[in-house]
């Protein structure tokens, strides 16, 4: 996986999902959840490659970082709770798209509260 529309394609094979462009600088792309509208992936170019900015929980961020020379510090975004993956060939597919699926569960809508009862 390593350009733009392939990247894409797999954020938005996710339930509920759709491609934004919120700025108004054609190399930013977003993948948001329908429901609440947040961003589980930023996907731009940068330095001669596709990048994609995925959230991460940070008791995996270090492993990932040590394991792939291609996943980063997030450029732009929080380093605690965002990875930047470099998508130079380096990173194995199925890992990727792992990223990209742990990144939607963590930002995905919340399930709706049970309506309190008065007792």
């Amino acid at each position: 996986m390593q350009t733009r529309d392939e990247v894409l394609a797999a954020c938005l094979e996710l339930p509920g999902t759709f491609a934004d462009q919120p700025f108004r600088d054609d190399n930013w792309t977003v993948a948001r959840h329908v429901r609440n509208r947040k961003v589980f992936a930023w996907v731009f170019e940068r330095e001669g490659c596709v990048w994609v900015n995925l959230k991460c929980d940070p008791e995996w961020r270090d492993a990932l970082r040590q394991r792939f020379d291609a996943v980063v510090p997030a450029y732009h975004l929080n380093k605690v709770h965002w990875n930047s993956v470099i998508l130079n060939g380096t990173v194995p597919d199925e890992d990727v798209r792992s990223m990209i699926a742990e990144s939607y569960e963590l930002t995905k809508p919340k399930p709706p509260r049970a309506p309190k009862r008065d007792a």
